[in-house]
């Protein structure tokens, strides 16, 4: 028998204490994530015994930060994210005693959408990188504030139109996946930068992630809807959200094309759309088997019913795993 886990699960039982411990789940995290978590979670309550577990919209870095601090009721389950788990987010969960337990769970395209009364633009990840970033190259080996405007500014066929763009804050998943994959890809497409890459990483990766701060992009917060709303009050803004929310939204606003490929299912999922990521939640090791309910409730999110081909999250513009990958998941989860 392995002392350290039986030591372990002792302290956990002792810290939550089983005579006092909740009778409903208690998850945060990722805002891309939540449409799917809500859907799971509220046919959890219709299906079983157990109450329909509580989930909280805070970002993925919020939701990272409540998850980790500890382990007992006052601190959540599960948290969802939309974006892997951080080095810096495993070391402070296990300072605090909590053992995460990656849970995959699909993947979701990261849009750049605006109004259907606006223009549907093309864009290159370079285009991206020249919109935003809060520095790019003088052409004469260094590096000046952002100069473009407008998007003609960024290359010449663009409307001519203010860059207006509302997105998710520092704290969000999405935000981490959109520097990541769109403005550091289009950054490696510049030659300036592409040198800068080779001779100094880490000095790459700052300007490559960095986003302008001089109000062409603002930051909305974590409800996409939110800025969901605001395009269609303002044709002329874009937004920057997780395709669900444009798969939601279709009537009213329209993705942006990138690298020649439209932000559908199909080209999402068959990597045709450049600008993706995998989506999880994490699970509190030290919460299953004590908090009613916790290892029914992930049994149920990672079904066919949600996560599946025709799933309910699927339904909500989730694109699903490969059947390979659900049925290991499957298994892994069987064991907790």
């Amino acid at each position: 028998m392995n002392i350290k886990f039986v030591a372990a699960a002792t302290v956990a039982i002792f810290s939550i204490g089983v005579a006092e411990a909740r009778d409903q789940i208690r998850t945060v995290g990722s805002s891309t994530v939540f449409p799917f978590a809500t859907v799971a979670a509220e046919q959890f309550g219709k299906t079983t015994d157990f109450k329909t577990p509580v989930i909280e919209s805070t970002g993925t870095g919020g939701g990272m930060k409540l998850f980790c601090a500890g382990v007992g009721t006052q601190h959540p389950d599960l948290t969802n994210a939309s974006r892997a788990i951080k080095k810096g987010e495993v070391e402070g969960c296990k300072a605090n005693g909590v053992t995460p337990i990656e849970i995959k769970i699909g993947f979701d395209g990261i849009v750049i959408a605006n109004s259907k009364e606006g223009v549907q633009i093309s864009l290159t990840l370079k285009d991206i990188f020249l919109a935003l970033a809060k520095d790019i190259p003088d052409g004469k080996g260094g590096l000046i504030p952002n100069p473009n405007k407008t998007w003609k500014d960024v290359r010449a066929d663009l409307p001519n139109q203010r860059i207006e763009v509302f997105g998710p804050p520092p704290t969000s998943g999405t935000r981490d996946a959109f520097v990541e994959i769109a403005m550091e890809g289009g950054a490696k497409q510049i030659l300036e930068l592409k040198a800068l890459r080779k001779s100094d990483k880490k000095k790459f990766k700052v300007v490559a992630h960095g986003i302008r701060e001089d109000g062409m992009f603002i930051e909305a917060g974590e409800n996409d809807n939110l800025i969901v709303q605001k395009l269609i009050s303002n044709p002329n803004a874009f937004g920057v959200f997780g395709f669900s929310f444009l798969d939601a939204n279709t009537d009213k606003i329209q993705g942006a094309i990138i690298e020649g490929a439209q932000p559908t299912f199909e080209n999402i999922a068959g990597g045709k759309y450049k600008v993706s990521r995998s989506l999880f939640f994490y699970v509190k090791k030290e919460h299953v088997g004590v908090i009613p309910g916790v290892k029914e409730y992930i049994q149920l999110f990672i079904s066919d019913k949600i996560i599946g081909d025709d799933g309910s999250a699927v339904e909500k513009g989730l694109i699903p795993l490969p059947v390979e990958e659900r049925q290991k998941l499957t298994e892994t989860v069987d064991k907790l």
